[in-house]
C-alpha cells in the first residue's frame, strides 16, 4: 500500500521543480515509509511513497515500460497480476520486475483505457503516456483505494491520495463548499465526488480520467457498477455451497504477500467468516486480532476468542478504555476534512495493534452492504411495507402531522420510537432512507445552520446526492436500492475512507475480500429474501457458515464499533465541548446559528436530551475549521 502525487501542465510543458513534489509526497510519508520515488519531465511530475508487500527488492515507483515512454505512480493491489503477468508476455511484453506495478504499465500499453477491466484489486493509479501525450487516472471499482484531483488557477491538475497533499499546493482553491456542508451535517462526511472544498474532487469508485494534453476537458467516465443482475441456482443448499466456494477464492487471492498477513477478528459474522476461509488456505495458524472495550455492551472480545479458539489461530487483543478520547486532535489531522464517525477512534486502535504484528490484515467490511445486514434495513423495509399500501398523498398529511406531534423518544430502542416511524412514512421511500442515515435531520440542520449558510445554499438538499443515484441505478427492488445507494455512498465515503486513514497512519496495508468485485457481481443477483429474511438480516450467509462459526457468532444481535459519547460530553469533555463550539473560531465562521449550539450543549448536559451526535458532529468541524485558519492565517 502506497502513497501517490503527481502534477500535469494541461496546455504547457513548464518543469515541475522537485521541491514541489517532494513536499507534496513527503505528507504522505505514513502511507509508504519503505521508499520514495519522484519522476519529473517537461509538462509531467510523479511522486510516490512505498510500503512494500511484494517483490521487496524491485518495483520501486515511478515504473516504467521498457523505452521509458510510459510511467506508472500506483496506490493498491493487483490480485490477479500472475496472470495478467502470463498474459502480456505472450503479447510481447517484456518484464524487469515480479510486481503487480509493472502489469499496469503494460496493460494500458496492450489495452488501453479498458485496462481497469481487466484488473482484479483495489488501486488509484495515474499513468503518463509521452508518445500519446496522455495522463489517465483509474479509481478501483468500490472505492477502497482514495484519489483526489484538482485543476488549479494556473492551468495545471494535481492528484493525491490525500487532501493533505494538495494543501502543500499555494494556488489550491480553499473556497469551502457550502453544499458540502450541508452533506456533511447529513451524512458525516462529504460524500464523492465533492470534498470540501470547491473545485477539488474525489475521483468516484468505478472511475477513470483521461485527458489529453492541449486538453481542459476534466470528465471522469465510468467502467463499472454494480449490475443486480439475477443469478440462477438450483437450490439453497448448491446455493450455499457456492457462495462458501466464491468467498473462500476472494480470500484466496488477497493472501499472497511477502511479509506478515493477519486478520482483524472482531468477533462478528463478517470478520469471524474471513477468519474461517483463511485457516482453512494455509497451515500454520492465522494471526487475529481484536479490540475489546471496557464496558460491556460493546465488548465483543468472548465472541472474537470463541472463533480464535476453533481456529487456534495466534490471537492478540488490545483494550480500549471508555475515556479514550485523546485521539480527537489525531482524528482531525487524519482526515483533512470533516469527518464525523467516531468509531474511527477504536479503527485507528485496532490497526495500531495489528500493525505490532502484521504488515498486511484483511477485514470483513463490506458484508452489511452486500447481504443486508444493518438493522436500518429491516426498519425501512417494514415501513416500505405501509408505503406500498398507502399512497404518499395520503400518509404525507396524517403521518407528518402525527411525526410532529408525537414526543420524540431518544432513548428509547429504534422500534419504540413512534415518532421517527411516523415520520418515515410521511416521506417517499429515498427520502425516508435518507432521514433514516441523517446524523442531523432535516429539521435540525435548518435550526443549525445561519441564514448566510441558507442563503449560500441556494436551496440545496443532501437529497440530491440519493436523487442522482437513483437516477442510474441498476435495480428498482427496494432492499437492492438502498443497498446500492449504501455502497455509492456510505460504504465508500465513511466506511471504507475510516479503514484506509486509519490503516495508512500505521504503515498497515488492510484487503478486504467481501468487496472482491466478482464476489460483489454474484452476490448483488441474489434474490432479497434471501439476504433478509423476516428480521434476519445476511440470511444466505449465515446459513452457509453454520458449518465454519458457533451459533453465537452467527446469531447473536449485532454490536458495532461503539464510543460513549453522552457519557464523554456530560463529563471529562464538557469543558473542551464548551471552549470548542462556543469558542471564537465556529462564531466568526458565520455558519451557524449559535444560540441552537447553546440550546443543544446545555439540554445534553443537563441530562434533559442526548444530542451527543449534534455535538460530535460540530467538534469534527470546529477541528477543521481550526486547522484549515491555521494554514491559510
Amino acid at each position: 500500500m502506497c502513497g501517490i502525487v503527481g502534477v500535469f501542465d494541461l496546455a504547457g510543458k513548464r518543469e515541475f521543480s522537485r521541491e514541489l513534489i517532494s513536499r507534496m509526497n513527503e505528507t504522505q510519508f505514513h502511507r509508504g515509509p519503505d521508499e520514495g520515488g519522484i519522476h519529473i519531465e517537461p509538462g509531467v511530475g510523479f511522486g510516490h511513497r512505498r510500503l512494500s508487500i511484494i517483490d521487496l527488492s524491485s518495483g520501486q515507483q515511478p515504473l516504467f515500460n521498457e523505452d521509458g515512454s510510459v510511467v506508472v505512480t500506483y496506490n493498491g493491489e493487483i490480485y490477479n497480476f500472475p496472470e495478467l503477468s502470463e498474459e502480456l508476455k505472450a503479447c510481447g511484453h517484456q518484464f524487469k520486475t515480479h510486481c503487480d506495478t509493472e502489469v499496469i504499465v503494460h496493460a494500458w500499453e496492450e489495452w488501453g483505457e479498458a485496462c481497469v477491466e481487466r484488473f482484479r484489486g483495489m488501486f488509484a493509479f495515474a499513468i503518463w503516456d509521452r508518445n500519446q501525450q496522455t495522463l489517465f487516472l483509474a479509481r478501483d471499482r468500490l472505492g477502497i483505494k482514495p484519489l483526489f484531483y484538482t485543476a488549479l488557477p494556473d492551468g495545471s491538475l494535481a492528484f493525491s491520495s490525500e487532501l493533505k497533499a494538495l494543501k502543500t499546493l499555494d494556488n489550491l482553491p480553499r473556497e469551502i463548499d457550502p453544499t458540502s456542508i450541508e452533506d456533511y451535517f447529513t451524512f458525516g462526511y462529504v460524500p464523492e465526488p465533492k470534498t470540501i472544498f470547491k473545485d477539488v474532487y474525489k475521483l468516484r469508485p468505478g472511475y477513470t480520467l483521461l485527458i489529453k494534453h492541449g486538453s481542459s476537458v476534466i470528465e471522469p467516465k465510468e467502467y463499472w457498477d454494480i449490475p443486480f443482475t439475477p443469478v440462477d441456482y438450483d437450490s439453497e443448499e448448491s446455493l450455499k455451497a457456492e457462495l462458501i466456494e466464491r468467498m473462500r477464492n476472494a480470500v484466496d487471492v488477497r493472501m499472497v504477500a511477502e511479509v506478515p498477513l493477519g486478520a482483524f477478528l472482531s468477533g462478528g459474522v463478517d470478520s469471524s467468516a474471513i477468519v474461517a476461509m483463511m485457516a482453512q488456505l494455509q497451515e500454520k495458524p492465522v494471526h487475529t486480532c481484536a479490540i475489546g472495550f471496557d464496558v460491556k455492551q460493546f465488548n465483543e472480545t468472548e465472541f472474537a476468542k470463541q472463533v480464535a479458539d476453533q481456529y487456534k489461530t495466534d490471537h492478540f487483543e488490545g483494550l480500549v478504555g471508555s475515556d479514550d478520547f485523546d485521539l480527537l486532535d489525531t482524528l482531525a489531522d487524519l482526515y483533512d476534512e470533516p469527518y464525523a464517525d467516531s468509531s474511527a477512534i477504536p479503527t485507528y486502535r485496532v490497526c495500531q495493534l495489528a500493525k505490532k504484528q502484521v504488515t498486511v490484515a484483511l477485514s470483513g467490511d463490506g458484508g452489511d452492504e452486500n447481504f443486508a445486514g444493518y438493522r436500518r434495513y429491516r426498519w425501512h423495509m417494514n415501513e416500505e411495507k405501509l408505503r406500498a399500501a398507502i399512497p404518499l398523498s395520503v400518509r404525507k398529511p396524517i403521518f407528518g402531522m402525527l411525526g410532529k406531534l408525537y414526543p420524540k423518544a431518544d432513548w428509547a430502542p429504534r422500534v419504540f420510537r413512534a415518532k421517527t416511524t411516523f415520520q418515515g412514512l410521511a416521506r417517499s421511500s429515498v427520502e425516508a432512507y435518507l432521514h433514516t442515515v441523517s446524523l442531523l435531520s432535516e429539521e435540525q440542520r435548518d435550526q443549525l445552520f445561519s441564514d448566510k449558510l441558507k442563503t449560500a445554499l441556494k436551496g440545496y438538499k443532501s437529497i440530491e446526492v440519493f436523487n442522482e443515484y437513483v437516477a442510474k441505478a441498476p435495480t428498482q427492488d427496494p432492499l437492492s436500492l438502498i443497498q446500492y445507494l449504501d455502497m455509492k455512498t456510505y460504504l465508500v465515503g465513511d466506511i471504507l475512507t475510516k479503514v484506509d486513514r486509519a490503516s495508512m497512519a500505521h504503515a498497515l496495508e488492510v484487503r478486504v475480500p467481501l468487496l472482491d468485485h466478482k464476489f460483489i457481481e454474484w452476490v448483488s443477483g441474489l434474490p432479497s429474501n434471501l439476504k433478509l429474511k423476516g428480521q434476519e438480516g445476511k440470511y444466505a450467509l449465515k446459513k452457509s457458515l453454520e458449518p465454519y462459526l458457533p451459533n453465537d457468532v452467527l446469531y447473536r444481535a449485532k454490536m458495532g464499533f461503539g464510543v460513549p459519547l453522552a457519557k464523554w460530553f456530560r463529563g471529562p469533555l464538557k469543558e473542551k465541548v464548551n471552549e470548542s463550539l462556543l469558542g471564537d473560531t465556529i462564531r466568526q465562521s458565520g455558519l451557524f446559528n449559535m444560540e441552537f449550539i447553546e440550546q443543544v450543549i446545555k439540554q445534553h448536559q443537563s441530562g434533559a436530551r442526548d444530542y451527543s451526535v449534534i455535538i460530535w458532529t460540530l467538534l469534527m468541524f470546529n477541528a477543521f475549521l481550526e486547522r484549515e485558519l491555521d494554514i491559510t492565517a
